[in-house]
């Protein structure tokens, strides 16, 4: 694959580039990121540190436990990635990167927390929020568009 993709938070203050090689992703559902999250699972692309290139600023960083941390945006809250420090490679959220749909989940981490009542939901009702008009009349009424 090979090919450069940029990512960031979202009031665009954290920016960044990424080289990557394959599209591997998976999800993490052990309970330091679902509370780190507060979800159920983080999506996150493992790449080397070397390949990513903090573009605008670097993230703040939280030490989450005694061996790891997480980078945030700290204006917009934006959960962006984490790492061991004395590691050479980092996650970066799948969600934070500007097309996220090239990504492919190849596995669960911290399997022993997996919610299976949220693993499949290809079954429950789906709504656009495009088309979900007191959504859309709030866009409307003040900016005069959706967001992209």
């Amino acid at each position: 694959m090979n090919k450069t993709m940029e990512g960031g938070c979202q009031c665009g203050r954290v920016r960044y580039k990424a080289m990557l090689r394959n599209k591997d992703a998976y999800l993490c559902h052990c309970r330091m990121c679902q509370r780190a999250s507060g979800n159920i699972a983080i999506a996150f692309k493992n790449i080397p540190k070397a390949d990513v290139e903090w573009t605008t600023r670097a993230p703040d960083y939280y030490e989450s436990s005694p061996i790891a941390q997480r980078g945030f945006c700290s204006a917009c809250g934006t959960m962006l990635s984490f790492d061991f420090p004395d590691g050479d490679n980092i996650d970066l959220t799948v969600g934070s990167f500007d097309d996220p749909s090239v990504f492919e989940p190849k596995h669960h981490f911290g399997a022993e927390s997996i919610h299976k009542a949220w693993l499949d939901t290809s079954n429950l009702p789906r709504h656009r929020s495009d088309e979900y008009e007191p959504l859309v009349k709030r866009w409307m009424d003040k900016v005069g568009k959706l967001p992209e």
